[in-house]
């Protein structure tokens, strides 16, 4: 059994409220192990067959529509993938007061990322300074940038993505550690 986090795009932003217990409820529902929640933002820890993934994501994601009424997207990360986007340390030397440090994850890693980084956000300070695999590394600087990365994303790459502070992704690994 592999340690995986699913990632749920949009969940309590925007006026679509979901409580932890309907999440735990909706993926104990499909018989996987060990299900919590992790903070209000869509992120749910479980254990599971790892060759089962893409047939999960299905599944999960019929299950969120039918208990929602909309589409919700589903990124998956295992535990041994998030702990080694914390070892990469992309943020070294960008460290000052009010810096938050977000990891917008992609369906699948894009063969080439068509954006010059660094990248500056239109309109914004918030920047994005590295691409590894299917995570786009940012950092911002308060002021509400916090939500940009998401849909700059989106929109230039013409997919749907999920954006986490990386202090989420930190006390994710750690609960998950610890169970």
């Amino acid at each position: 059994m592999t340690l995986i986090v699913a990632f749920l795009r949009g969940i309590n932003v925007g006026g679509h409220t979901v409580k932890q217990e309907q999440l735990y409820k909706a993926f104990s529902s499909l018989g996987l192990q060990n299900v919590v929640t992790y903070k209000q933002s869509g992120n749910v820890i479980f254990e599971a067959d790892a060759k089962e993934i893409d047939e999960m994501k299905a599944k999960i994601e019929e299950t969120l529509r039918n208990m929602l009424g909309y589409d919700t997207a589903v990124f998956f990360r295992t535990i041994s993938q998030l702990k080694v986007m914390i070892a990469l340390n992309v943020f070294e030397g960008q460290e000052r007061e009010g810096t938050s440090f977000l990891v917008t994850m992609l369906p699948d890693a894009p063969a080439k990322f068509l954006l010059e980084l660094p990248l500056t956000i239109p309109k914004s300070t918030a920047k994005i300074i590295s691409v590894v695999g299917a995570e786009v590394f940012s950092v911002t600087h308060g002021d509400g940038e916090g939500a940009l990365p998401n849909p700059f994303v989106e929109s230039k790459l013409k997919v749907k993505a999920t954006t986490r502070n990386m202090n989420t992704i930190k006390g994710i690994v750690k609960k998950a550690l610890r169970r």
